[in-house]
């Protein structure tokens, strides 16, 4: 699985893993921050987030254009500093009033505009790694890695953030409102070391910082030469992907709205027995070491490696027994943002299953082509919504149920309901997200790698922004008929993308 990789892929990888883990810190609890301290209403705090997660994504169009003239690097560089700034002021508790609210929109400025710096360029020098002919054929179990490798941040996120803000409401005695900040303020460290190892490890890709221009005209590697129609056909293909990429990213990221209202709402609040493990980052660390040295068991052929791996197995086992013998039985009490710990914990056990079925289904010439596992993809999130849909028939309506809370009429749904979409979802992301980069790595023009990586983003800011349609409507709408939106807007992408697939494989021959 690591094998015969660029040291540079996990040097990007553990960069963007630092920065990614500072910003779903941030992410987790921001929605519910929003409320909190401003006394925002669901649809305007919605509104906030959905306008952030947009501009996150469609500035990276922008940091790609200006990094096809300057280079890839020095724009990720730039853009670490600008979110730092971003972080720290967001970190700043300043209360409530409108100096508070102008300060966290500037805050908000400078985070998307760093990362409309970062996170594209990172990945387009994570695609001209594989450039190099040695290792062209393993530029999409690559993007899976460094996709991976950003979920390992997202994982730990949820509950750095919900730990940090007891601690300080505990030990310190802020206020809650007061006590986001501090999660805001693990944001700021996380970037000091995603910096710290970009530049320790820089020798490792440095060949690839520059742009396609600016290595051609030092004499470097030759850009490939496409005639217009090429180009053209190449870039119709992939606005048609990212037609779809907005539906599908409209519908995953109510993970940090509506399924987190959902989640804060009519999820049971008391969690008791076995079911308190899935709660604890520790166990879900267990598994993935777990999974890791199984695969490494099952794939070495050195004895030492055999041995390492069997004893990492145990050793998860042992603490995993351990922590099942000493289950408290007075149960925990869940927090809504811990539901997101989920999605990456998944993408981070799941990816080597991942690897290992398409890996085996090329051996024998029958892994779908890119554009057909997006489709795919589509079809799986229909069905995680289906999941609410059914869960959710005969509970209240959002508003309903705020006042059944306060009569203690409310009616509240296992915490299973959410575990389970969040690993519906999961599939969905892995068949679509990897993927649609390495795509638009591989079939992007080269003289424009930068700007068509951003035009992936760019359909990313779209869906985002769509998201607060969700928020809009959470209050009187039963809640069969929120998700069942969800579901026609991707059942409709599903048959869209299957409609055009022979002109998408195409563009790739």
């Amino acid at each position: 699985m690591f094998e015969n990789q660029p040291k540079g892929l996990f040097a990007l990888a553990l960069a963007n893993t630092g920065e990614r883990f500072g910003y779903y810190t941030m992410l987790a609890v921001f929605a519910l921050f929003l409320r909190a301290n401003f006394g925002l209403e669901a649809d305007a705090a919605g509104q906030i987030y959905s306008t952030f997660l947009a501009f996150v994504y469609f500035l990276p169009l922008v940091g790609g254009m200006l990094a096809d003239k300057i280079g890839y690097g020095k724009c990720v560089t730039i853009g670490i500093m600008v979110m730092f700034l971003g972080y720290v002021l967001l970190a700043v508790p300043l209360g409530s009033d409108n100096i508070a609210m102008v300060a966290m929109i500037a805050a908000l400025v400078l985070i998307s505009f760093g990362t409309g710096l970062f996170k594209g360029n990172l990945q387009v020098m994570v695609g001209n790694l594989y450039d190099d002919p040695k290792y062209a054929d393993k530029r999409d179990a690559a993007f899976s890695l460094f996709y991976m490798a950003i979920n390992i941040g997202a994982m730990f996120a949820p509950t750095a953030a919900v730990k940090i803000m007891d601690w300080a409401q505990t030990s310190l005695g802020v206020s809650v409102n007061d006590s986001y900040h501090f999660a805001f303020m693990v944001a700021c460290a996380s970037l000091v070391l995603s910096i710290a190892i970009y530049y320790a490890c820089r020798p490792w890709f440095k060949h690839v910082e520059n742009s396609a221009k600016q290595t051609a005209a030092t004499g470097g590697v030759q850009v490939e030469e496409l005639t217009p129609e090429q180009t053209k056909k190449r870039i119709v293909a992939l606005c048609l992907v990212f037609a779809v990429v907005i539906f599908f990213w409209m519908a995953f990221h109510q993970n940090g709205l509506t399924l987190t209202y959902f989640a804060d709402e009519f999820v049971q609040p008391l969690c008791t027995g076995v079911q308190t493990m899935a709660f604890d980052i520790i166990n879900l660390v267990m598994i993935v070491i777990m999974v890791y040295a199984g695969f490494s068991l099952a794939q070495s052929k050195e004895k030492k490696s055999k041995v390492i791996s069997g004893v990492a197995i145990i050793g998860a086992l042992a603490v995993l027994a351990y922590k099942y013998l000493n289950i408290s039985p007075e149960g925990i009490t869940l927090s809504a943002p811990i539901f997101q710990q989920f999605n990456p914990f998944y993408v981070v056990a799941l990816t080597p299953f991942s690897m290992a079925l398409f890996g085996a289904l090329a051996k024998k010439g029958k892994e779908p082509s890119a554009p057909r596992k997006i489709a795919y993809g589509m079809v799986v999130a229909t069905i995680a919504y289906v999941v609410m849909a059914v869960a959710s028939i005969g509970l209240l309506t959002p508003n309903a149920q705020e006042l059944a809370r306060v009569t203690g009429d409310a009616t509240f749904v296992n915490a299973n309901v959410l575990i389970y979409t969040y690993l519906i979802l999961t599939f969905a992301e892995l068949l679509l997200s990897p993927m649609g980069i390495s795509f638009v790595s591989k079939v992007a023009p080269p003289k424009y790698k930068g700007m068509m990586m951003g035009g992936w983003f760019v359909a990313t800011a779209i869906g985002n922004y769509l998201v607060s349609i969700g928020s809009n409507l959470w209050g009187d709408m039963p809640l069969w008929g929120v998700w069942s939106v969800f579901i026609a807007v991707c059942l409709i992408a599903a048959l869209f993308m299957f409609g055009m697939m022979k002109k998408l494989e195409d563009a790739t021959k």
